[in-house]
């Protein structure tokens, strides 16, 4: 091996070289000296950086290789051997800090990773937040949007204002170049353009509501991107060239108003809505962004509820205006009623007056002409004349009594009396008329019938005569059945549902009556109307039985007001018919002086059997009655003295024993002078008698002439029986 000789002797191109070699170490000498006092400083200024030691070794090993360069510029030239051992020392210095430093290296690497993925993930997490921040400045933004809106919306219920306040409003936020709604039409089958912001197309066009694009929109609840060329899209008229802007539509629910009623709410049609479409300005690229959409969104919603709100206001105002119209009209008819009611009774009341007077001079002359001596065929007369008076009478009384009952003025009266002899009054006035016609008539009481009970016994004697008289009137042959007996079970046979009531409880019990006739019966389907007014001559077969058709609206409605139930039965034409009826009824607390009571009532002791000689003023206006009446009390042997009501009180004195006042003139004349009579006289055995002629009998007049303090009462017409009776019992008292 030859020996190296490291230093030879060189050229001129050598030196050069060199001499760049020379000058290139001394820089690179100064730059690694220069970096170690630039990493001192950041060390000294930084406080938080964590491998402060890598470094100090860093600086170490850049300072040693600095050395190096530094010593090989002595060794460019002829140098000794100390020079050599430095530049050794050093290069093993270097060797040793480099390698000590790439072993921590490989430590220190994972830990710097780990940090640099910690940054990242800080950093997602920063642009995460900064999204989001963003998405609650545009929900703010939004809500701002929405609560101004919500505001002016419901500022107002009038639907064009709504509509209108809202378009702008979205208008101006959104910035939009034409905003529409599309309403459904009544059929429901269409969509109307039923308002515009720009108001550049004209309202009322349609288009069909079984469009997809429609049904693409009624189908979701989101704002929905739709193409600018479909027909709800082309809400601008097309002019020129030019690129339209994206449009939106969603849906408005609507409110489906079905019955707005007392108790009814309106119901919410989730198959009725309205489209609110929204297009942006053309020719520009601006897009629809999330939050637009959502805003769009909400929009809608309160516009769908604002718009339920007036529809609710304005149904209800529709309703109050029907309402107002409705009880105008109710009033006025209330008031043509009352008109009405107030003309019936004053006619009933001057017809009631008017009709009684002739039928009480009939009846009066009549009963006086029968008291005297009359040939058979002249007897037979006047008892006609006397039967067809009381068929007028009883005629005049139905249809008063029916009016009073319509119109519910008639109350019942309630006193006790003896049952079974009211059974028997009734039987004995029929049978005559029954053996005339050989019918055979039968009653038959129940054991369990009380004698004595507490309720309207003119009434209850009123309903038997009517039904058994129809019994006895209809039938031509054959048989009358009356049955009486306490009702087991109470059931409303002429309406659909039975009614079981419970019977005999306490003070109160049902009477049933059963009247059976064989007569011409009555179809089943026409039973329903023999209840009604003036229908008997029309459903009934036998035509040549006279009757006005009152009785049994009469006897239902009495029925009625005595809380029972009357029905008839019949097995068709020819075979008869039944007449049932139920009342309740009272009974007397206590029996046995109830009893004697009525015992001595039924049969007072008129101890005057005569009526000669009494004094008796009659006061009456109108001559022909006043005429008839003091007929009558001549027949009795009265002395009686006529005026009229203005001079009544200038005649009447103590001398007259009893005073016969007409009181059932139309007008309160007749109660005046009956009070202006009691107070004349302070003492009563002074005054004479008031006796009161007044043209119904019920107890709520002969109370009102009570009140007023008339004494006794006698309805007209009078016959002579009825005005002895009068005079002996009120003179007995």
């Amino acid at each position: 091996m030859e020996s190296c000789n490291c230093i030879e002797p060189h050229g001129q191109t050598d030196d050069l070289l060199m001499k760049y070699q020379y000058i290139s170490d001394f820089f690179i000498a100064l730059a690694y000296f220069s970096i170690p006092l630039e990493l001192v400083y950041f060390v000294k200024k930084s406080s938080v950086f964590p491998y402060r030691w890598v470094l100090v070794q860093f600086g170490a090993f850049i300072v040693l290789c600095g050395a190096t360069h530094l010593i090989n510029l002595w060794m460019f030239a002829v140098h000794s051997r100390t020079v050599e051992i430095i530049q050794t020392i050093a290069k093993v210095l270097t060797a040793l800090v480099s390698c000590v430093t790439a072993l921590m290296l490989v430590h220190i690497i994972p830990d710097l990773l780990s940090v640099k993925t910690r940054e990242l993930f800080l950093k997602n997490k920063a642009e995460e937040l900064d999204r989001e921040m963003g998405l609650i400045r545009t929900q703010e933004e939004t809500g701002r949007h929405v609560r101004m809106l919500t505001h002016e919306i419901r500022s107002t219920l009038d639907r064009h204002t709504i509509l209108r306040t809202t378009f702008i409003e979205l208008g101006r936020t959104l910035a939009l170049e034409e905003c529409a709604l599309w309403m459904p039409t009544h059929s429901g089958l269409e969509l109307q353009l039923a308002y515009t912001l720009r108001q550049q197309n004209p309202v009322g066009y349609t288009v069909p509501i079984q469009l997809p694009v429609i049904s693409q929109v009624f189908n979701t609840n989101s704002a929905v991107r739709i193409s600018p060329n479909c027909p709800v899209a082309r809400i601008r008229p097309v002019a020129g060239r030019y690129m339209p802007g994206e449009v939106v539509a969603v849906r408005v629910p609507l409110l489906h108003l079905s019955n707005f009623q007392n108790d009814d709410w309106p119901e919410l049609s989730t198959k009725r809505y309205a489209v609110m479409v929204l297009m942006l300005p053309s020719d520009s690229a601006r897009q629809w962004h999330v939050h637009e959409l959502e805003l769009v969104e909400v929009v809608a919603d309160q516009v769908a509820v604002a718009l339920s709100h007036a529809a609710i206001l304005e149904e209800s105002m529709r309703a109050q205006e029907q309402l107002i119209q409705q009880n105008i009209a109710l009033d006025l008819a209330r008031q043509e009623a009352e008109t009405a009611i107030r003309a019936r009774n004053d006619f009933l009341a001057v017809m009631n007056h008017e009709m009684r007077t002739p039928m009480h001079g009939i009846i009066a002359l009549s009963s006086l002409l029968q008291e005297t001596e009359l040939t058979p065929e002249q007897r037979l007369m006047v008892e006609t004349v006397l039967k067809s008076s009381n068929l007028l009478a009883t005629l005049i009384n139905d249809v008063v009594d029916l009016s009073r009952l319509e119109d519910g003025s008639l109350r019942l009266d309630s006193g006790t009396f003896n049952l079974h002899a009211l059974f028997r009054e009734v039987f004995n006035l029929v049978k005559p008329i029954a053996s005339v016609k050989q019918l055979t008539l039968t009653l038959d009481l129940a054991q369990d019938i009380p004698e004595f009970a507490v309720g309207d016994d003119k009434r209850l004697m009123q309903i038997l005569l009517n039904i058994i008289g129809n019994a006895v009137k209809f039938s031509k042959a054959g048989s009358v059945s009356i049955k009486a007996v306490v009702a087991k079970s109470v059931s409303s046979r002429d309406s659909p549902a039975s009614e079981l009531i419970s019977l005999k409880t306490g003070d109160l019990f049902y009477l049933e009556v059963q009247v059976k006739d064989s007569g011409p019966g009555v179809n089943p389907h026409d039973i329903p109307k023999l209840f009604t007014k003036f229908a008997d001559s029309k459903y009934l077969t036998s035509k040549d039985s006279p009757g006005a058709g009152l009785g049994l609206a009469i006897c239902k409605r009495l029925v009625t007001l005595m809380e029972g139930h009357i029905w008839i039965e019949s097995q068709g034409v020819g075979k008869g018919c039944t007449v049932t009826f139920m009342v309740k009824i009272g009974l007397p607390k206590q029996s046995h002086q109830t009893k004697s009571l009525l015992d001595t009532k039924l049969q007072p002791k008129l101890t005057q059997t005569s009526l000669s000689g009494i004094k008796v003023l009659l006061v009456d206006e109108h001559g022909f009655s006043r005429t008839v009446t003091k007929g009558l009390l001549l027949h009795l042997g009265c002395e009686v003295t006529t005026c009229s009501l203005d001079k009544c009180l200038r005649i009447v004195s103590s001398d007259y024993k009893v005073a016969v006042l007409d009181l059932c003139m139309p007008g309160v004349e007749g109660y005046d002078i009956a009070v202006q009579i009691r107070r004349k006289f302070m003492r009563q055995h002074e005054r004479p008698l008031l006796l009161g002629v007044i043209a119904n009998g019920d107890q709520i007049t002969r109370e009102s002439c009570i009140r007023i303090g008339v004494d006794s009462c006698i309805p007209k017409p009078i016959s002579v029986d009825n005005m002895r009776t009068a005079l002996l019992e009120l003179l007995e008292r």
